[in-house]
Order: C-alpha cells, then structure tokens, then sequence
C-alpha cells in the first residue's frame, strides 16, 4: 500500500519544523526572501526615479501596494520554464504590477537581492553568578578534583565566552556593508548607460539604495556578488558561538552527572524508557548536538570563497541556500535552548559540600604543616607524619571503597594535638576559594552589565521548550 500523498511524506528539517523559533523561521521562508527583494526592486526604482529616469508615482505606488500578494505556484511555475529563480520573480511582479512591469528590476543583476536571546542568557547567568559568587565548588584540571573555587565563579568562565561572543557578534554586524547598486560584474555599466554617462548620478544611486535598504555603508568594489568573504566572517562568528554554548552544556552535562547541577526537569518529564529513576540532561544534549552542527557549516563558506572564479560562479547559490539558513537557525536554537537551561538551573549544595569533604583534608595539608610550624614544629618532620597519613587514608579510599579519613587520621595522632582547635578553621572551604567572589563582582560589574544595558527592556521574555 502506497503511502499517502501529504505533508509527512516528504522530508522536513527539524531546525525548522521543531526547534527553530517562529522568528527566525520566518526570516529564512520564502515570503520573507522574496518580498525582501520587492522591496529591493522599489528602493531601486525610487532611486532611479529621484535621480531623472521615467519612472513614476504610479508605478511606484503600485509596486508597493503588492509587496505582500506573493504568487508562489505562478513562481514556482516560471522558474521552472526559465530556470532563473529571479527572473521568475520579476515576472510574477510583472504580473501583479502591470503598469509597473517595463521598471522593476531596471539595470540590476540577480545578486542585487540575494541578539537579543544571547543577552538574555548572559543576563541569567549573570544572576546565577553573582547568587553562587560565594558558594565554594571543587575545581577541576583534567576532570580531576583541584584547588577550589565557586559555583558563580564557574559561571563567570561560561560568561567571559559569552562576553566574547557578544563583541564578535557586534562587530561582524558593524561591519556588514551592502552590495549596493553594481551590475553585472561590478563595473555598473549598466547605470551608467541608464544615466547617459552621468558618473555623479550612479554613485549617488548606489548610496541612496544602500541607505533604503538600511545600511550605512556598500562596497566600493564588487564583482557579480559581494566577497564570499563576508559569509566566512559571519559564520566565524555563529560557529564560535556553537564552540562556547558546547562548552558550557557539556559542563553542565558533567555537574549533572556528579549530582552537583541539574537543568530543568519537568514534573511528568521522563529521563529514559528503560530507568524510570533517571534524570538526563536532554536539554544540555541538545545543544552539544547542534552546536556540533553549527561549528561544521563554517567549512561551507570557507570553501565557497576560495573557488568563486574571477567576477563570480554559480555554485556558491545552493551551498549558500543551505549553510547560511541552517546557521542562523541553528544558532537561535541553541541559544533559546541555553536559555531555557540558565532560567531552570538547580543547585545541591549538599551534594557539593559533601564532595569537598572527601577531598578538602588532601588540600588542606600545606594549611596543616604551616600551622603546626607556626606552633614550633619541624616543617620536614611534619610533612613526613602529613605524607605516610595521607597515603593511608588514599588507600582507604581508593582500595576500600571508604571515605577519606585524613582527619580522623590527624586528629588521633598526639604529635598534632598543639594544632586540633584549629582544625575547624584550616578546613573552612571559603578559605580555599581565593578571590573567586571578589573577581565574580568586579567582573559582573565591569564587563558583564554594560554589555547587557542596551538590552535591559528585552530581558522579560523568558522560554517554553517542546521537549
């Protein structure tokens, strides 16, 4: 039996069709592409028309009067007896816009129309921060247990990229400049025919287009296409952020599994088929999976730009479809996932303590024989009498299966007994930590909050995830 000719019959990207925000969907669908480049045709004809070519209120007024009445299957229907997919959508315009029709698209060429989510994860990570500054944590080198820090000092690290990010972010779209109006292969040939030589009006055409669509400065210099350059440095930007969203889950991911951190977990949840008791970090996963996805698209762009031959060829068209949509997509999803995540994280302090119980008495040797030097000991005699302690409560532990008895072991032996009412204070984990809370606040105050101002009156909106 066939299946049925409908929607779930044909492949649909996931990016798309389940994470993707309604948002960024829309900015890569068709109705948005192509009245994208209505508009285009009408800053274009508006130009032409201030500058002196007979082009008038009429044909104008109606070009705009259409922007939205889009025929696809008439589209659709040209392209596929042109082969041109913008051909096809002049003349679906044409259509629509007869009186219109002899100016849309006058002199141009094909290529004339080819974060506030991140602030809000930094924002929720900067509150979680600056609530667990002073919290001390076990660090890890080399997922072994190290010197202590904080919990909201951890948070800072995942910040700094963020912070990083945010400037990059910034930066690339500070430097997006557009095409502008250049023709066929860039010489602008064709306007300047339109303009019968008139070197003063083409410029000022390319710069009264540019403004329309909205950008401060075009190229000077173009071929049939702006530099495939620009699309590597733009996906630079959303892969390194793939880079630090991985990095961050995947030590959430680690958290979750020592019982310290979890993410969200919804009341009716399930963790897995097999072990109802389990609490997996799928939204964590999720981001490492697609950040995965989001760090390889770069080699597309790279790629492209290094084979576009002289003026131009045509086989950065489909690649670019793909990788600069799935991009950008992929980078809203894993950035609403994150904040889903950071607006949810649960804290066991319990869980924590007890973790830096079992290692505290190790690191805190140095502290020990510095104090019974302090009381008129021998610093190579007690260092001896820490190491052969030491060495048995390791074993305990690691060949025993026991808890770490350091103290016990100490507190038995007579040669620390000048020391035994400091204990209490040597082992104090806030004295282990540095200046983790200082550097939490300097930090939060100095560089995390003025990046997040200009932000401050999107920060409500918060995320519902379809797990």
């Amino acid at each position: 039996m066939e299946a049925p000719e409908d929607e779930f019959t044909k492949y649909r990207s996931p990016l798309v069709s389940r994470y993707a925000s309604k948002e960024m969907s829309y900015n890569f669908s068709d109705r948005k592409k192509f009245t994208t480049w209505r508009k285009l045709w009408i800053f274009l004809a508006k130009a032409e028309k201030a500058l002196g070519l007979p082009i008038t209120d009429a044909q104008v007024a109606e070009m705009e009067s259409r922007v939205e009445d889009v025929d696809f299957a008439m589209a659709a229907e040209q392209e596929r007896k042109l082969r041109h997919d913008v051909m096809a959508h002049v003349h679906t315009f044409a259509y629509c816009c007869p009186t219109a029709a002899p100016i849309i698209h006058l002199g141009a060429t094909s290529c004339y129309v080819g974060d506030n989510t991140l602030a809000r994860v930094m924002d929720r990570l900067a509150n979680f921060a600056e609530k667990y500054a002073d919290l001390p944590t076990l660090g890890f080198t080399h997922y072994q247990p190290a010197q202590l820090t904080t919990v909201g000092k951890r948070a800072c690290l995942w910040l700094q990229d963020l912070t990083m990010d945010m400037r990059n972010l910034r930066r690339a779209r500070d430097d997006l400049r557009f095409r502008g109006v250049k023709g066929t292969t860039g010489t602008q040939a064709s306007f300047l025919q339109l303009f019968q030589g008139d070197h003063a009006k083409v410029e000022e055409l390319d710069r009264m287009v540019t403004e329309m669509a909205g950008f401060k400065k075009a190229y000077l210099v173009t071929g049939q296409t702006y530099s495939r350059k620009v699309d590597i440095d733009t996906l630079s930007v959303l892969a390194s952020l793939g880079a630090t969203v991985h990095k961050i889950c995947t030590d959430i991911r680690l958290l979750a599994n020592l019982k310290e951190l979890e993410e969200p977990f919804e009341k009716e949840q399930i963790g897995s088929s097999a072990m109802p008791y389990k609490r997996n970090p799928m939204r964590a996963e999720r981001c490492c999976s697609l950040s995965r996805h989001l760090m390889t698209l770069l080699s597309d762009p790279l790629q492209t730009a290094s084979v576009q031959w002289l003026e131009r060829t045509l086989d950065d068209s489909a690649n670019r479809r793909i990788s600069l949509a799935e991009a950008f997509l992929t980078a809203d999803i894993v950035l609403s996932t994150l904040q889903n995540i950071t607006e949810g994280l649960v804290v066991y302090p319990k869980v924590i303590e007890r973790h830096i119980r079992h290692e505290l008495p190790f690191m805190a040797t140095e502290n020990i024989i510095m104090a019974m030097v302090k009381a008129g000991g021998n610093r190579q005699d007690c260092h001896e009498k820490i190491r052969v302690l030491s060495q048995q409560a390791a074993a305990v532990v690691k060949q025993d299966g026991g808890d770490n008895d350091l103290l016990d072991r100490v507190k038995a032996d007579s040669y620390f007994s000048p020391i035994l009412d400091q204990l209490d204070a040597l082992l104090d984990p806030k004295t282990f930590t540095g200046r983790a809370p200082q550097q939490v606040t300097r930090f939060l105050s100095e560089e995390v909050y003025p990046l997040l101002e200009p932000f401050r009156s999107k920060m409500d909106v918060t995320i519902e995830l379809e797990l």
